[in-house]
């Protein structure tokens, strides 16, 4: 690919096309947290199919598997491709005596094949972090070992996401999983530390300044060695154990006050002084209790299913990657990952920015991701987006394709979410997508007001613009937007017109209660999601508030704010 890896990629599609396009060893970190269902019972997971339905692309919010064509085809790809490693083509057949063709065989044998090309990608110092829960950890781990290797497993994480649960007749289900392998035995690591907890600091006690200090061991176990085992200053280590430091490491402990005394002015073996306040904190261990799920009031919530909290991920970029290392994150979602990697390039200003690559298969994700990051960064990251239409024809080729990915797609084109929060299959009484806005204040508090979308791909007419001007009755807009692949007619403009103006109490400013704006029109606009093509008041600058945002990132730190509109979005975790 040209120009890899130097820029930051937003790429559109499945994830597997994506990857065999990459070369060989360019990635530093993998992070993936994969879409499935963990809400569906076992009886469903293992409920074995016949037939080959037409394959199902695995989308956003529907997180479903099924045994298809697409199934079928990657199983073949894994039976017959040499970068398969033979155990997992064993292990695959295996897997399809025990579980026949059903919804998880379908699962495994796509996640197996992507991830052989995740191996490949990777660099031999790189490491890969894979989030599921323990409804299919253990036969992914299985996946992982026949392509990694065993000896390259370093780590079953649990994350607990949450405190309590109610399940009954089984213990509540509050963690996930996060599996952690490397390609090699030079893997990049940096410890993290965390916190101590209220038990280890009960060891803690002022000295006469105030400063919090406990004693360290300055002993080492020696059962079989005769190192360290000297007397100093009176005091000699038991016959199993031995000084830990040498003779002059000792005495400028001594000499700088750092040795805590036994009654007899003896030094203690326990006796290293260290202030708490010089301590980094515990290293962190496998299982993470410290990282709670992001509350539904949270700022940070996007209304995204599967959204993981910031802090989970910029741990796991800091623990695995260095400044100047390339993140690639192939179920991007809502872009956590690229978040944690913008949030630390700005924490660290004087290193070299790593570098990103999101993919994802869902439209309403490349929105959100798009979306993030304008509400987050300030100045915006610089990143190039692969995949999606530049064109009017290729609009239109994805409209054939999928209409309600195009109709996704469109909506993000001006800064709107589907109706309701994600694409509607059914009838949906006009609406196809919503954008507020704010121009007013009501009590000291800004009002939201509403647009509403509507998107053609197919033959518009003037009867088209009056059911939006109805839709816009009916729901109290105050405007409405009319996207259209094809161009507008003159009678579609002259309903338009007809509908009036908004007056903004903001600005004064009159606009056009509806707008008809042409794919084409839109895509030829730099500004998006807040094109100048589209007027409403406080034009590109007006406060976009279609989805919930996270707060801004400035300087060094990130500042909370709550984004208190009508239009939050609520979900769970998985």
């Amino acid at each position: 690919m040209p120009g890899w890896p130097d820029k930051n990629l937003l790429c559109y599609g499945d994830n597997l096309a994506f990857l065999k396009d990459f070369p060989d060893e360019a990635v530093d970190l993998i992070y993936l947290d994969p879409p499935f269902n963990s809400q569906q019972s076992y009886n469903v997971l293992f409920k074995e199919v016949t037939g080959a339905p037409e394959a199902a692309q695995i989308k956003a919010f529907e997180d479903t598997w099924t045994w298809d064509l697409e199934a079928n085809k990657a199983l073949t790809e894994i039976q017959r491709s040499p970068e398969a490693p033979p155990p997992l083509v064993e292990l695959t057949r295996t897997f399809m005596a025990f579980l026949k063709p059903s919804p998880m065989s379908a699962y495994l044998v796509q996640m197996a094949v992507r991830l052989v090309q995740m191996h490949r990608v990777l660099k031999s110092t790189g490491s890969l972090y894979l989030h599921c829960d323990p409804t299919a950890s253990h036969y992914l781990k299985l996946i992982l070992d026949a392509i990694f290797g065993p000896r390259f497993f370093r780590n079953e994480i649990t994350w607990q996401r949450t405190n309590s649960h109610n399940d009954a007749g089984q213990y509540g289900r509050i963690h996930d999983v996060i599996l952690f392998y490397v390609k090699s035995e030079s893997y990049t690591w940096n410890s993290i530390s965390v916190a101590y907890s209220p038990e280890q600091l009960k060891r803690y006690k002022p000295d006469d300044k105030g400063r919090l200090y406990t004693g360290q061991d300055l002993t080492a176990s020696r059962p079989d060695s005769d190192s360290g085992k000297f007397e100093w200053r009176g005091t000699k280590p038991p016959s199993t154990r031995g000084w830990g430091y040498t003779v002059e490491q000792l005495e400028k402990w001594w000499n700088d006050g750092r040795i805590l005394l036994k009654k007899d002015g003896t030094p203690r073996m326990d006796g290293l002084k260290v202030f708490l306040d010089q301590m980094p904190g515990k290293t962190l261990q496998s299982v993470w209790t410290d990282i709670p799920r992001i509350p539904n009031t949270s700022a940070e919530r996007m209304g995204y299913p599967t959204q993981k909290p910031l802090e989970l991920l910029k741990r796991i970029v800091a623990a695995s990657s260095n400044p100047g290392d390339v993140v690639l994150d192939p179920f991007c979602g809502c872009g956590t990952t690229i978040d944690a990697v913008e949030t630390l390039n700005r924490e660290n200003p004087d290193k070299p920015p790593r570098l990103w690559v999101g993919i994802d298969v869902a439209p309403i994700a490349m929105n959100l991701i798009k979306s993030r990051l304008a509400t987050r960064f300030s100045p915006l990251p610089v990143f190039t987006v692969l995949g999606e239409p530049t064109t009017a024809a290729g609009a239109a080729a994805l409209a054939a394709q999928d209409p309600h990915d195009f109709q996704t797609w469109a909506l993000g084109l001006v800064g709107a979410r589907p109706a309701g929060g994600k694409p509607k299959k059914g009838a949906d009484k006009g609406i196809d997508g919503v954008r507020f806005f704010q121009d007013e204040q009501k009590g000291g508090v800004m009002v939201s007001k509403k647009i509403i979308v509507q998107v053609k791909s197919g033959h518009v007419k003037a009867g088209d613009v009056r059911d939006l001007v109805g839709t816009i009755t009916r729901e109290a807009a105050e405007m409405g937007v009319f996207i259209t692949l094809e161009p507008s007619t003159q009678p579609m403009r002259t309903e338009a017109a007809a509908a009036g103006t908004y007056l903004s109490p903001y600005d004064k400013q009159a606009y056009p209660k509806i707008q008809i704006l042409t794919i084409e029109e839109i895509l030829k606009d730099p500004h998006r999601p807040n094109p100048r093509c589209l007027q409403i008041p406080g034009g590109a600058a007006s406060p976009n508030v279609t989805l919930p945002q996270a707060p801004r990132h400035k300087s060094k730190r990130v500042r909370q704010q709550d984004m208190d509109f009508e239009d939050r979005a609520r979900g769970e975790d998985r």
